[in-house]
């Protein structure tokens, strides 16, 4: 199981969109934000990075408006190191 107490409070927000974006709608993520570091949504930090990544191409979006994986994107580290309970 995840620890998205750990993950959120730890990682940076362009990590944590990296990772859970593709597979989470954005409010999802947003309250994860509210629950464990609410100064992140408060202050529209997670917006903004969520803006800046898909104009880098990190992270892109179907027709549907669905966030997908962007041509520039790459598995954070905290992934490929399998912390927080991630398989």
């Amino acid at each position: 199981m995840i620890d998205f107490r750990q993950l959120i409070e730890n990682e940076s927000v362009e990590d944590v969109l990296l990772f859970f974006a593709p597979r989470t709608a954005y409010p999802a993520i947003d309250r994860l934000y509210v629950q464990y570091d609410f100064e992140v949504a408060s202050r529209r930090v997670l917006l903004f990075t969520y803006q800046k990544l898909v104009k880098e191409g990190k992270l892109a979006k179907d027709e549907r408006g669905h966030t997908l994986k962007g041509p520039n994107w790459q598995a954070p580290k905290f992934v490929t190191d399998k912390k927080y309970g991630i398989e």
